[in-house]
């Protein structure tokens, strides 16, 4: 078995801080919870979330750290280890057999940030469908990036289609941010952690996938008027003429909308085809 040395391939950066530890803990506001923890790594938020959790679920992807995880936290009976990549993994079947490990209900994670937003994707769903069985509450360390887009406001200069998307479905605000050198090694951007909470839409789409489709059309070129963005799907007069409707600056630029706006503007636009 090789030594813990970080691999690049993926993506491999520790946490060491005992201080940030705390922070992340104590957003987890654990209380006999069910938690899913993705990429462990050397198990230092492992032995952490074990004490405060009714079970700990850990996906790990590197088959050396398996080894050392099983080692370390196999004799406690609320760990399960599961070896694999977490994006293909059909966690509802794997934990199948293990009847006292189903159904998590928060994820406490240091994620690869390589593979943040298709991890984002796998826990809360999209627009269109949204996760059938949402988490309690997302906490994760993060690149400091993604973060600020994350919990970014409207006419901001991080707030855009990732924001739109991800606000949707949850709430979104920012924990604490973190020092490269409270890693081993030390990453080259700068990290956060922040916590997601996935709710009820309180003002669900009419139809998800247009709403989804007109984002993603919106926020093709953040340097143009939203109008010109869309004027491929909807007629340009009736655009202006509806944004005016809905007290939208006519010159607005896709992330000067919020979340609200963007439901009342595909809901308008699909009553108005």
């Amino acid at each position: 078995m090789r030594s813990t040395i970080p691999r690049k391939q993926f993506a491999q950066h520790w946490l060491k801080s005992e201080k940030v530890l705390d922070r992340i803990i104590k957003a987890a506001n654990l209380s006999g919870d069910r938690v899913l923890e993705i990429g462990p790594g050397t198990g230092i938020l492992t032995k952490r979330l074990l004490p405060a959790a009714e079970f700990v679920v850990a996906v790990e992807i590197d088959r050396d750290l398996c080894l050392k995880l099983a080692k370390q936290f196999g004799a406690s009976d609320n760990f399960l280890l599961l070896q694999g990549d977490f994006l293909e993994m059909d966690l509802d079947a794997q934990l199948a057999g293990f009847r006292k490990f189903q159904n998590p209900n928060k994820v406490v994670a240091n994620i690869p940030y390589n593979i943040t937003g298709p991890i984002l994707q796998k826990l809360l769903g999209t627009i269109s469908v949204p996760a059938a069985k949402p988490f309690d509450s997302i906490v994760l360390l993060v690149q400091k990036e993604v973060a600020e887009r994350l919990y970014a406001k409207p006419s901001s200069r991080a707030f855009g289609a990732l924001s739109v998307r991800v606000q949707y479905l949850a709430e979104c605000e920012l924990i604490c941010d973190v020092q490269a050198k409270d890693f081993f090694p030390p990453p080259k951007v700068a990290s956060a952690v922040v916590r997601l909470r996935p709710r009820l839409i309180e003002t669900p789409a009419v139809n998800p996938r247009h709403l989804e489709n007109l984002v993603k059309l919106g926020f093709s070129s953040k340097r143009k008027m939203l109008r010109n963005n869309l004027k491929g799907a909807v007629d340009l007069d009736k655009l202006v003429q509806l944004l005016e409707e809905l007290q939208i600056n006519p010159q607005s630029r896709a992330e000067d909308l919020s979340v609200a706006e963007w439901v009342n503007l595909s809901n308008n636009i699909m009553s108005d085809v």
